[in-house]
């Protein structure tokens, strides 16, 4: 007997979670093992590709369950590639999956939900739930020599020498006695009605055929009608359909059996919002199973984020994530892709530059455009949902490599409407157009809550002129890079000049003297004081020339604060408000005074723009000093 090993300290609690703390959905289990065996069948099937040496076909890859009633032993086999002694201890004593450590933590708090196994990577040791001793006898493809690894659970395990015929793997569970309490806690799982229907839930797209023997009820040959005899044989069912959900015509799939796999397949906890399924024959053959997720996905949106689709070949996968049949502005969208026309005898990595791969994106893209187009047609309330996820990856594309993608996704953007309270479509915004306006007007601000109160916006809502609100900080590039939609140039409520015919010459001839004074007062932080028709409530704010934005402004600052990028600032006066008023007055009688009231417009026009106060103490110590 070979000396037993600890599990590494982190598998050992997550082990000892599982055994005591979870007690439903244990049923789990079986699809875990089962994915399992039809990975380690994946690589040897696709070694035999190039490898003569395998000496199996694609038919005689499969499956096994096997129940021992008296022992009480369920046994999972396949006849994959195998493991060897040190892939046996890396594989079972260790959990690597970054994400195990979250999950413990949520069990240890009371949150976890067992529909979360095998999500994050745990998946054979949700065996221990049903099972109080697992041995695992493995031979690995191209080794004379077999290992058995043997535990109990969270008292460590062994690993030594064992005979097997062939190549492969066996995985046999020692089901836990039931309690008086629950008499078919465990013993369901050694039962074949049982383990039959939770193949067909979890299971039935496994590409190979996973079998049982089962006991049949035959009638006895050449007995009599009127009296039949009838005996139980035993013979080998395959349990699963072996056609992957893909293969299957959509008539023949239910919105359960979707969801189902889209949730086992892809670790996710919500239905898919929308499925697509395509099927061409042609220059290039495939099917395509894909799903617009409900949420965002697991790391969506960092850097450790993996787009791309799972590729098969002749039901071998390929790639489980290739991001060559993607598109940027979709890499959310998940699911399945096969075809029998991949060329298999080159490598990997040279297939995914592949000619077929390429005609294949390009068709998988216009295909979710078009159901995102149907979403928005359709379904708003839906398409609303998911914009709320992904469209802000929608306007990052439409900015890459200089708006190349500028024609195909801009119909697909939502900005929110000071008119209408909740997103819009540019077009609807076209269509709303006042038969006058020349431009689609914007205002840019961090929530939708400031840009509403924003006194540069006043003049056009009196003129009852729709104005999309800019939150996201792309929002603004977006509106340099499309630079018109429909011949209407984009125009910011925060320009110098918004050409409604809003200046008063008169006004503004009257109060040079004023102006040229707050302008000698802030010097260079100003580039121009001028007169303003926008304001009606409020006193001053600033705006923009041409060129950067304030948002720009912020946002450069914010990742390249060395560049000290800065937005011409125009300070506007409402000439009529009281403030200006006193000003001007002040201005003659108490200049000394003046200079302060001039301090102050200038700190209240950079806060109502969302910039910071050049000197904070200076500025409240100034207001602070006006009450002597």
């Amino acid at each position: 007997m070979s000396e037993k090993k600890q599990f590494q300290a982190e598998s050992q609690r997550l082990l000892d979670l599982m055994i005591h703390s979870i007690y439903t959905h244990k049923e789990i289990f079986l699809r875990e093992l089962i994915s399992n065996a039809s990975d380690a069948i994946d690589k040897l099937s696709y070694l035999s590709l190039t490898d003569e040496n395998v000496g199996l076909s694609r038919e005689d890859f499969e499956i096994r369950l096997a129940v021992d009633k008296e022992a009480r032993t369920l046994t999972v086999s396949d006849n994959g590639i195998g493991m060897d002694a040190s892939e046996l201890e890396h594989n079972l004593g260790v959990i690597a999956d970054s994400g195990t450590l979250r999950f413990r933590q949520q069990l240890e708090e009371g949150k976890g939900d067992t529909d979360v196994i095998g999500q994050f990577g745990v998946g054979f040791y949700s065996a221990f739930m049903v099972s109080d001793h697992i041995t695992v006898v493995s031979r690995k493809y191209g080794a004379e020599q077999a290992y058995r690894w043997d535990s109990d659970g969270v008292d460590g395990y062994t690993v030594e020498p064992a005979e097997r015929a062939s190549v492969g793997t066996d995985v046999i569970l020692h089901i836990k006695p039931d309690s008086e309490e629950e008499p078919d806690e465990y013993g369901r799982y050694l039962r074949e009605f049982e383990l039959r229907g939770l193949v067909r839930k979890y299971s039935d797209y496994i590409r190979f055929p996973i079998r049982m023997e089962v006991t049949r009820s035959r009638r006895v040959e050449g007995s009599p009608d009127d009296k039949p005899e009838y005996q139980d044989v035993q013979e080998i069912e395959t349990m699963n359909s072996m056609v992957p959900l893909w293969q299957r015509r959509k008539s023949e799939v239910t919105k359960e059996e979707y969801d189902e796999f889209y949730e086992t397949n892809f670790g996710e906890y919500t239905p898919p919002q929308s499925v697509i399924t395509v099927s061409v024959e042609g220059a290039v053959t495939y099917k395509a199973l894909l799903f617009i997720p409900s949420a965002r996905p697991g790391k969506w949106g960092t850097e450790d984020f993996q787009p791309g689709l799972e590729l098969y070949s002749a039901g071998v996968m390929i790639m489980d994530k290739c991001a060559d049949l993607l598109p940027d502005q979709f890499n959310f969208v998940r699911g399945v892709v096969e075809s029998p026309d991949l060329n298999l005898n080159i490598s990997r990595e040279l297939l995914q530059h592949d000619r077929q791969l390429k005609i294949i994106s390009t068709n998988l893209e216009k295909k979710i455009k078009a159901e995102l187009e149907r979403m928005l047609r359709d379904q708003r309330d839906e398409y609303e949902k998911f914009w709320k996820n992904f469209g802000i990856q929608l306007k990052v594309a439409a900015l890459d490599r200089y708006g190349a993608k500028k024609e195909a996704l801009q119909d697909l953007l939502l900005f929110y409407s000071s008119t209408e309270q909740k997103p819009v479509t540019l077009a609807e915004y076209v269509a709303r157009m006042q038969p006058e306006q020349k431009y689609i007007y914007y205002a840019t601000g961090d929530k939708l809550e400031a840009i509403d109160h924003m006194p540069q916006t006043e003049l056009l809502r009196e003129r009852k002129m729709e104005i999309l609100y800019f939150t996201d900080s792309v929002d603004d590039f977006l509106a340099e890079m499309f630079r018109d939609y429909k011949d209407k140039p984009f125009r910011s409520a925060l320009d110098g000049d918004l050409e409604l015919d809003e200046a008063k010459p008169e006004e503004a001839e009257a109060h040079q003297e004023a102006f040229r004074f707050l302008k000698d007062c802030l010097g260079q932080r100003v580039n121009e004081v001028k007169a303003s028709a926008r304001l009606k409530t409020h006193p001053v704010c600033l705006s923009s020339g041409q060129g950067l934005s304030f948002e720009m402004e912020k946002y450069f600052n914010a990742v390249q604060p060395d560049m000290g990028m800065k937005a011409q600032r125009i300070l506007e006066v409402n000439t009529a408000h009281p403030a200006f008023l006193r000003l001007e007055a002040a201005r003659i009688a108490e200049p000394e005074k003046a200079k302060k009231y001039a301090e102050i417009l200038y700190n209240q026009a950079l806060l109502i723009a969302g910039l910071p106060v050049e000197d904070p103490t200076a500025y409240t110590d100034l207001l602070v000093s006006l009450w002597d």
